[in-house]
């Protein structure tokens, strides 16, 4: 069992010991270089287009088949990482992404590169929910807190850094090739997760730490709910990113895959045998909770930096690397405000997500109030940076915050499965709000104006932060009592 020692872990029946800064380490990293991967794209798409002649099609796949290979991943390999250890699944899921984005950047047709980037997804899918995972079976109390506020910045600073790094590299060295150095840069920082992991993991003990005296018990992975929720994941998201007539009909049976779902997890737990997701998960108030915030908000946010590119980029003619540096300052802001909310987490945690719920709301309405006056007395787009602030310390305080509430009472044993839920729901929603704000930018902007359809998009991610706002007060209230 762990020592005392809030930074070393000491493991029964053996004289190895492991540092939970090391671990904590490998885990950021690789997390920042999967979400990097997301972001990075956006400004690469106008390159990719150029370069490999690639189509309207091809450009969409690039965004949607990296983000629907991560969605179906998530929540099977959470469960695996519960049952078979985390670290292994961790190096596996680390080693395919490094190996993939090689294969992006060499990608000689669209696609090869689109059948690279859903490679890269589903190492991404492996290794991600290992990370929270596994801040949650090595830290405990502040000190977890403090692991999740770091988590926090990482993906705050890495959605907004992403752009910034790939608009860099393409103006330094061209569309024509510039957006392969784009996806070789993630080579050395995979091979040293990978490496790292190898070195710094405590592999020969992980299932023991987790489930003492259990680890020759017999290994039950749930291969029929694993398959039916897959399918529901695939059902939900695929519609969103094909958007062709006939998907829209998936829609229509994801409800009734979710109903065969649920019974069949019912009934798999009550014969005696452990279902892919323990249904009791969803009695922690906490964390269901967490999830509805965490949900509404991705609906809406996770917007703003696409169709701020689109609009400076397209409707602008502003070059890839200063879309790409105006949301520097968002991540600065985000990164200070997660490491100071780290501090106040545990004593006024929903507080805070109201209050960066505000923030985002705050910046997102006056970013629409930046546009409008660019259209109307033509100001510089560089006004939209110190809004973005606003967005980002929003953002820094909500990552902190929320992750930490809702795992707060998960059980070890479950991080890698319930971090696998959340992260799958808010991709999800990501998918569902990319769709649906983006097809909104476009129509008003095809109808209208750029500058219109800049508004209309913020009013729409106004109205998800909206709606996140007042599922925050129902939380904190709930709490309260």
């Amino acid at each position: 069992m762990p020592t005392p020692n809030r930074n070393v872990i000491t493991v029964e029946g053996t004289d190895r010991t492991f540092s939970r800064v090391r671990i904590l380490f490998v885990l950021l990293m690789s997390m920042g270089m999967s979400l990097i991967a997301v972001s990075s794209v956006n400004v690469a798409l106008p390159a990719l287009e150029q370069g490999l002649d690639a189509s309207s099609s091809d450009l969409q796949w690039v965004l949607t088949g990296y983000a629907l290979a991560i969605g179906v991943t998530l929540i099977p390999a959470g469960r695996a990482g519960d049952v078979l250890g985390r670290g292994a699944f961790f190096v596996v899921g680390a080693a395919i992404f490094t190996i993939a984005s090689l294969a992006c950047g060499l990608a000689p047709t669209p696609l090869l590169l689109n059948l690279a980037r859903i490679v890269q997804g589903i190492g991404a899918g492996l290794f991600s929910p290992q990370v929270t995972g596994m801040i949650q079976q090595y830290f405990s109390g502040g000190g977890r807190a403090k692991a999740f506020a770091l988590l926090g910045v990482v993906i705050s600073a890495s959605v907004a850094v992403g752009p910034v790094l790939s608009g860099a590299i393409i103006s330094a060295l061209g569309e024509e090739t510039g957006w392969r150095w784009a996806f070789f840069i993630y080579l050395p920082v995979g091979l040293a997760a990978v490496v790292l992991a190898l070195l710094w993991f405590p592999f020969e003990t992980e299932r023991q730490l987790r489930n003492p005296g259990r680890a020759r018990s017999r290994i039950d992975l749930d291969p029929v709910g694993t398959v039916l929720v897959v399918a529901i994941v695939l059902a939900v998201m695929y519609p969103f990113m094909a958007r062709q007539p006939l998907a829209w009909t998936l829609l229509a049976v994801a409800p009734v895959l979710l109903w065969i779902w649920i019974r069949w997890e019912r009934g798999y737990a009550e014969s005696g045998r452990e279902p892919i997701v323990d249904l009791t998960l969803f009695r922690y108030r906490s964390y269901r909770n967490g999830l509805m915030v965490s949900g509404a908000v991705f609906l809406g946010v996770t917007s703003t930096f696409a169709v701020l590119a689109l609009f400076l980029q397209s409707g602008l003619g502003v070059s890839a690397i200063f879309a790409g540096l105006i949301g520097l300052p968002n991540a600065i802001s985000s990164a200070i405000s997660a490491t100071v909310t780290a501090r106040y987490v545990l004593s006024h945690g929903r507080q805070l997500v109201i209050l960066a719920v505000v923030l985002l709301l705050t910046g997102t309405l006056l970013s629409l109030l930046v546009a409008w006056l660019i259209g109307a007395f033509g100001i510089s787009f560089w006004w939209l940076s110190p809004t973005l602030v606003l967005n980002g310390l929003g953002m820094g305080i909500f990552g902190s915050a929320n992750q930490t509430l809702s795992m707060q009472d998960i059980p070890p044993a479950h991080g890698g499965t319930a971090s696998g839920i959340k992260q799958t729901i808010e991709r999800i929603t990501t998918a569902l709000g990319n769709a649906a704000i983006t097809g909104l930018f476009f129509v008003v902007v095809a109808d209208v104006s750029w500058v219109s359809g800049i508004a209309a998009a913020y009013a729409a991610i106004a109205v998800c932060l909206v709606v996140a706002f007042g599922l925050g007060l129902m939380d904190r209230r709930q709490h309260a009592r």
